[in-house]
């Protein structure tokens, strides 16, 4: 048997009731956001950390990080922005670097095996949802205690409602959503304007002016193509659907549309709105103003399309404006063109606008709260991603070296450029410093975010502003972990077949007169089942709160 002397039991003895007293008070040491760090964990904090207070952690820290990589400006490891970072903060970013194409799979991979780095940032409200039971990753909304410029930001820019969008059945959100000031649209229709001139064709205001403006083109233009476009055509339907009273492309989302007559989800692929937009493009199509290919072809070949002359209108934003302003010049010669992002227009539901004033945002991995820099790492983040400081660095990147700040005017140094804002430029803010990405550069207040746009962009954004009334934002279904399984399964295959039958209808590939066919189709692949789940789960989210 154990033959210790009574001398070691009473220290061991000691030793535990020390150690006990030690975990009750370090238990007691957490804020009342519910996070309930202990001592050692408060590693690398600041005790004066607050509002735009800069961030420098008392001792210096790795932190890995999942990094998207964009082929456009492509990862460097010498990028001036992560030297700067730990120049500041004493942080020393350690990023995953995983290709922009395979990120959300590659996520899913790592969270799974359990080899996720801490912080995963370019993460869309919405894909946190799959790993929430889990247990793989943080309830961030029981520590934004610990983080002032977030909780500043959504207080001050009223984000609550927004917010509430995004909790689970637990009443916890699971992500940091990048927060915008307003709403902000990029995406619309670009056309030829010199061409619309020219013709004395007025820039169209809703679709059906649009389809008289294309109509005219293809009376005077035979051989064109007057409607090409890119994304295959996701982007457009998208920024059409709203106007109509609808979902649809991008926008689809998980097939439910709120109505708030009935208070209650309806499956937008089945409503009479939905109906007359596929109505619209088809007549597009089978009129020849709208190129078929749109739907299959790759984003460089309908730019070549635009770019040559052969068509007169595509889909695009503030980036893909200048780029094809680039490509133009040498097509078609400088000054022979001219080109514009035209207000959305607006359809039979009105002038309006959806949108969100939530970005992609950060999930923190669970066992970060175990981690000795856990407060520090919280600090870090709400610095970098929501501190006035840390948005205006992530954007601009150093000021009197990638830029100059004057009356609180920015503007980049004569050797760099952005998106054509200093096109004389021989560096990139991007390609060569690494600011700007889509990592760690989005939301702010609309001042930062408009300070890199041209006067151009200023003007669409202020005409958008005047012209649309933005849609409120849906009311949240937070499934059960049980339910939310069960709700994927059904919602997968019904958008699936929704996507396939879209694109049918408007090429015509299916009559119309089949739309109903349609609908039952879809209830016979669990249609029924699907929107009764979602509407009990609403409705039981609704009574408790």
């Amino acid at each position: 048997m154990f033959k210790r002397s009574r001398k070691k039991w009473g220290m061991t003895l000691m030793a535990a009731v020390m150690s006990l007293s030690v975990a009750a008070c370090s238990n007691n040491l957490g804020s009342s956001g519910g996070g309930g760090e202990a001592k050692d964990q408060n590693k690398g904090a600041m005790e004066n950390y607050g509002v735009n207070v800069s961030f420098k952690a008392t001792e210096p820290f790795n932190l890995p990080i999942l990094f998207s990589d964009q082929p456009a400006y492509p990862y460097k490891k010498d990028w001036m922005l992560f030297q700067e970072i730990t120049k500041r903060t004493g942080v020393t970013l350690q990023p995953t670097i995983v290709p922009m194409s395979d990120y959300s799979q590659k996520r899913s991979l790592l969270i799974s095996s359990g080899d996720a780095p801490l912080v995963i940032p370019k993460t869309y409200p919405g894909e946190e949802a799959s790993f929430v039971s889990s247990g793989a990753i943080l309830p961030v909304s029981d520590y934004i205690d610990m983080m002032p410029n977030f909780k500043d930001k959504v207080e001050k820019w009223g984000m609550e409602k927004e917010l509430d969008g995004l909790r689970q059945e637990d009443g916890k959100y699971y992500v940091l959503p990048g927060m915008h000031e307003e709403v902000w649209p990029d995406y619309t229709l670009l056309v030829r304007t010199d061409i619309f001139e020219k013709n004395n064709i007025p820039i169209p205001a809703t679709w059906d002016e649009l389809y008289t403006a294309l109509k005219k083109l293809k009376e005077i233009y035979p051989d064109s193509i007057p409607f090409s476009d890119r994304f295959q055509f996701n982007s457009t339907l998208n920024i059409a659907a709203t106007g109509f009273g609808t979902k649809a492309g991008w926008g689809f989302g998980n097939g439910l549309t709120y109505k708030a007559d009935k208070d209650e989800f309806v499956y937008t692929s089945t409503t009479p709105e939905y109906k007359n937009m596929l109505t619209y493009f088809n007549k597009l199509v089978s009129e020849g103003l709208l190129d078929k290919e749109s739907f299959t072809q790759t984003d460089d070949q309908a730019t070549q399309k635009f770019v040559s002359g052969k068509s007169f209108v595509i889909n695009g934003n503030s980036q893909t404006v200048v780029l094809h302003r680039t490509d133009m010049n040498k097509s078609l010669g400088e000054g022979k063109f001219s080109i514009a992002k035209i207000t959305v227009p607006g359809g039979p539901a009105g002038q309006l606008m959806s949108g969100s004033r939530l970005e992609n945002g950060v999930m923190i991995l669970a066992k970060a709260k175990e981690n000795p820099n856990f407060k520090a790492i919280l600090q870090f983040i709400d610095w970098l991603y929501y501190s006035d400081e840390g948005e205006e660095f992530a954007k601009w990147g150093v000021e009197g070296v990638t830029y100059t700040k004057e009356n609180g005017v920015r503007k980049l140094v004569d050797d760099i450029n952005y998106n054509g804002l200093n096109p004389k430029g021989t560096k990139d803010l991007r390609i060569d410093y690494g600011f700007s990405g889509g990592v760690f550069a989005y939301g702010g207040t609309t001042e930062l975010l408009q300070s890199m746009f041209s006067d151009e962009e200023k003007k669409f954004q202020e005409d958008m502003k005047k012209t649309k009334t933005v849609v409120p934002a849906e009311p949240p279904i937070p499934y059960s972990v049980e339910d939310r399984e069960q709700a994927t399964l059904l919602s997968t295959p019904l958008k699936d077949y929704s996507d396939q039958n879209t694109l049918k209808f408007i090429l015509g590939e299916r009559p119309l007169s089949q739309f109903d066919a349609f609908v039952n189709e879809l209830k016979g692949q669990g249609l029924d089942n699907y929107v009764k789940l979602a509407n009990k789960t609403y409705k039981a989210y609704k009574e408790k709160k």
